[in-house]
């Protein structure tokens, strides 16, 4: 029988998009749908500088719960979809959301890796990042990027041999 998927899932769109792609392409398969958090203290790090923000251990409880709810949501999703699915929540802590979720993976001994893309060209993926071109680039076993719904129209309806990326 074959091994565990393991599907990246924050609750966007794209995320969505992805999972049903999984869903449809692998019907039956054990899941695994983790959501990787940034704990609020480290987002609010930069914050507390510049305007004294400061994140209390009931605000971080929060934050938590609520990755807990994004993949539960993402594993339910994915179960009503024809996957076999569980949710897992991850904190990043040291490491950065890429970092953790090929880190579960190998944890799993996953057999793939899904994650969304958005697309972002320019300034913006530039500053931001791409946690899938990240994951693409370090993973040590197989990955599947599965675009947005609007990048994959985007791409469509470029005209021949242009180029669609936003």
């Amino acid at each position: 029988m074959a091994g565990t998927l393991l599907i990246a899932y924050d609750g966007s769109a794209d995320a969505k998009t992805a999972l049903e792609y999984t869903a449809r392409t692998f019907p039956g398969r054990e899941a695994v749908v983790v959501t990787v958090w940034e704990p609020l203290m480290a987002q609010l790090g930069v914050a507390e500088a510049f305007v004294g923000a400061v994140a209390t251990e009931d605000d971080e409880k929060v934050v938590e719960q609520s990755a807990e709810q994004v993949a539960e949501v993402g594993a339910k999703l994915a179960t009503e979809a024809g996957l076999k699915a569980t949710a897992r929540w991850e904190s990043e802590g040291a490491q950065s959301v890429w970092q953790t979720i090929e880190r579960v993976a190998d944890e799993l001994d996953a057999d793939l890796i899904v994650t969304g893309s958005r697309g972002l060209t320019g300034l913006h993926s530039l500053l931001v990042g791409s946690v899938s071109a990240k994951v693409l680039r370090h993973a040590q076993r197989p990955v599947l990027v599965v675009p947005s719904a609007h990048l994959a129209k985007a791409r469509s309806e470029a005209p021949e041999g242009e180029s669609a990326n936003a």
